[in-house]
């Protein structure tokens, strides 16, 4: 394993980025759901730098209880601060904890990689949540809070702003759905938050366009009539979904497992969708185009939704690297394409990418 590490070392010569780390991560019986949006998450380097310093802050002592945060956190602790800049790391605990957490993850079967951000993401939310209200209570400290979001807490009768955590900060956006009654024009708006957006997909088509689909104007007719309480009555309406506030990292899933009623099973679509290494945001309420760049993707190998493998392609320093389990290597900005898709139905090609990760220009200027 040490000859991946030192090839890596080789390729990247005098250009290795002074304290970076490339590792590779060991699998435990079907765990490369889980190192490839490890992976991507590692590199998402807002994040990883939230981690670290949650991790410096709150280093309990060794018989204080694990939960998913700490372990993540540890992990990625133990990363960073390799005296070697290239390897192989064993996750153990960390999964350990996944699987102790959620039955889904429990056995050795292949497991969703989108299904397991989205458990992530929420599980470390609640921690924080709870830790949060936690030292509130025993210190009546009061928390960080913002004005947005969709639930809010009610303590002794008094509203409490949600509270946004740094997962919240990198990851969350908001949507607005926007309903149109036809017979009095009037517009009902209602904000959701969202950690990733879902995508339909097409086959030859682009992010672009498929985002362009997902903010499309609906009409709501015959059953699907819309109440409208200003005219107290089901009536037509157009809706639509925008986005009102955009995240620093908008991560992406590409719906490419269909439910086919005429098989009685999912099948994966192997669709060509084009994912830019800029994208411009324009299906955003403001009108103004919000800027991202592509820093990770997880790519499900396979022609399948029951079986395959995940890897992932991560930019770090203007280099973009390949992992795939224990192994890392460095590869071409054009080989990004290779992953885009296949524009026949029946190709040998089945490395498509599925999860998007990009960072906001803006946010990563700032």
């Amino acid at each position: 394993m040490g000859a991946t590490g030192s090839k890596l070392e080789k390729a990247l010569g005098d250009q290795f980025p002074e304290g970076e780390r490339y590792f590779g991560l060991e699998n435990f019986g079907n765990t490369c759901y889980c190192n490839s949006v490890l992976q991507a998450l590692y590199f998402c380097v807002p994040f990883r730098e939230q981690l670290l310093e949650y991790y410096a802050n709150n280093k309990g002592p060794p018989e204080a209880e694990e939960n998913l945060l700490t372990c993540l956190a540890e992990l990625f602790s133990q990363i960073s601060s390799q005296r070697k800049k290239t390897g192989v790391i064993a996750p153990r605990r960390f999964v350990q904890r996944v699987r102790k957490q959620n039955e889904l993850f429990r056995g050795y079967m292949h497991q969703d990689a989108h299904e397991f951000l989205n458990f992530l993401l929420n599980e470390l939310v609640d921690i924080l949540e709870k830790e949060s209200h936690g030292a509130k209570s025993s210190a009546a400290t009061s928390p960080e809070k913002v004005s947005n979001g969709t639930c809010n807490g009610h303590a002794n009768d008094v509203k409490e702003e949600p509270l946004v955590t740094w997962v919240h900060k990198n990851f969350q956006g908001i949507l607005t759905n926007e309903t149109r009654c036809l017979r009095c024009e009037t517009v009902t708006a209602r904000d959701e938050t969202f950690f990733d957006l879902s995508l339909d997909i097409e086959q030859n088509s682009s992010i672009t366009s498929c985002l362009k689909n997902f903010s499309s104007t609906e009409t709501l007719n015959a059953e699907d009539k819309f109440f409208c309480d200003k005219c107290c009555s089901l009536q037509e309406a157009q809706k639509r979904m925008k986005i009102k506030k955009p995240p620093h990292i908008l991560v992406i899933h590409l719906k490419r497992f269909k439910y086919m009623e005429q098989l009685g099973r999912y099948k994966k679509l192997s669709y060509r969708v084009v994912f830019p290494l800029e994208l411009k945001l324009s299906n955003t309420t403001e009108n103004t185009d919000s800027e991202y760049s592509l820093f990770a993707v997880v790519v499900h190998v396979g022609s399948g939704p029951n079986h395959g493998h995940y890897v992932s392609l991560v930019k770090s320093h203007n280099h973009w690297l390949f992992f795939d389990d224990e192994n890392a290597e460095i590869i071409d900005e054009s080989a990004v394409q290779t992953f885009f898709g296949s524009a026949q139905e029946y190709s040998s090609n089945t490395d498509h990418g599925y999860i998007l990760f990009y960072e906001s220009l803006a946010a990563s200027k700032s």
